[in-house]
């Protein structure tokens, strides 16, 4: 199972990666913690909490947050039950909210039954920085895939931890060798590009993207060989 193939433990620097697809369509769902506390929050757990909860079991992780880059239904299906499970608060762009609360509209796109909605706590805005154990990340609302597409940015210094390399959750954003499709509910190319020209693509190469589907990448990669970023 992937599961286990993909979860990345990096105690050395203190960052406990997790990373499942899940769903239908393979939404990258990511735990990160804090290996001296065992917080951790998680990112867009589209499905499959089943999968989800056995991994946060086995590594003792105490959940603080879960966060929505988006709301499309493969990022938003699993909410309320991590959120009944664990207790931690669902974040999220409130420019994404009339799309969640769309999930009858979404269910019926692919043709499955919709799930239950949860409550949104915290509303996610352009400059918040969210703190876990020793751990800290940058939110940045990257509009164009959705009105309130973000992504989470971890810095080298990511609060009391010192990483290898920057780490950024890209949501649908920005994938290895592509951008997030914007031909869906509140989609814009126009925003997207000015997302990923004016706020993704200045961080640095050595910046370690997780996209919301397929594998990773990094800024200088994609700088470099992505046909959508790369006009030389």
């Amino acid at each position: 199972m992937r599961d286990q193939a993909s979860s990345k433990i990096s105690h050395p620097t203190g960052l406990i990666h997790l990373s499942l697809p899940v769903g239908m369509l393979q939404c990258n769902c990511s735990i990160i913690g804090d290996a001296a506390t065992r917080e951790a929050i998680v990112l867009d757990p589209g499905d499959e909490i089943g999968r989800i909860m056995d991994l946060i079991g086995r590594h003792k992780l105490i959940i603080k947050a879960i966060v929505s880059t988006h709301a499309h239904i493969d990022h938003v299906g699993g909410l309320q039950k991590l959120h009944k499970y664990t207790g931690a608060p669902v974040m999220m762009h409130s420019a994404d909210l009339p799309l969640y609360h769309g999930m009858e509209e979404q269910a019926a796109f692919l043709g499955i039954a919709a799930p239950a909605i949860a409550e949104v706590h915290q509303m996610l805005r352009d400059g918040d920085v969210l703190n876990w154990g020793n751990l800290q990340a940058q939110v940045m609302h990257t509009p164009g895939h959705s009105p309130g597409s973000s992504c989470l940015f971890l810095p080298a210094g990511a609060g009391d931890v010192q990483l290898t390399a920057p780490q950024l959750f890209a949501g649908d954003t920005l994938f290895a060798g592509s951008i997030g499709r914007t031909d869906l509910w509140g989609g814009s190319f126009d925003e997207i590009m000015d997302s990923l020209v004016n706020k993704v693509m200045t961080l640095p190469d050595e910046t370690i993207v997780h996209p919301g589907h397929g594998l990773d990448t990094t800024i200088g990669e994609e700088r470099q060989s992505n046909p959508f970023l790369n006009h030389k």
